[in-house]
């Protein structure tokens, strides 16, 4: 798994949403299978964005709708993928 963070991906690039998925799991350093904020934060710092931690958090804010501080659905999973296209400009298309 180490192998696949030193894999950089920039904000602009064009993925898959299997991609997105894959690429985060990289960051899910507990292996639950859910993305915490500081998880996710961790992934926006590997891509070098500026204001990760404030970005993180309004991603959970908007993503995270059973409060649970993990994305851990389907359902939110999309959320964070429409969160990401919207406000972190990346390019994420179904596959």
């Amino acid at each position: 798994m180490a192998i696949m963070r030193c894999i950089r991906l920039e904000p602009n690039r064009s993925m898959t949403t299997d991609e997105f998925k894959a690429w985060l799991r990289t960051y899910d350093d507990n292996h639950d299978g859910r993305i915490s904020q500081e998880e996710f934060k961790e992934a926006l710092h590997g891509l070098r964005m500026w204001f990760g931690s404030w970005k993180a958090k309004k991603a959970m804010e908007s993503a995270d709708s059973n409060h649970s501080g993990t994305i851990d659905s389907a359902t939110e999973m999309e959320k964070l993928v429409k969160f990401a296209q919207k406000h972190l400009h990346m390019r994420i298309y179904e596959s």
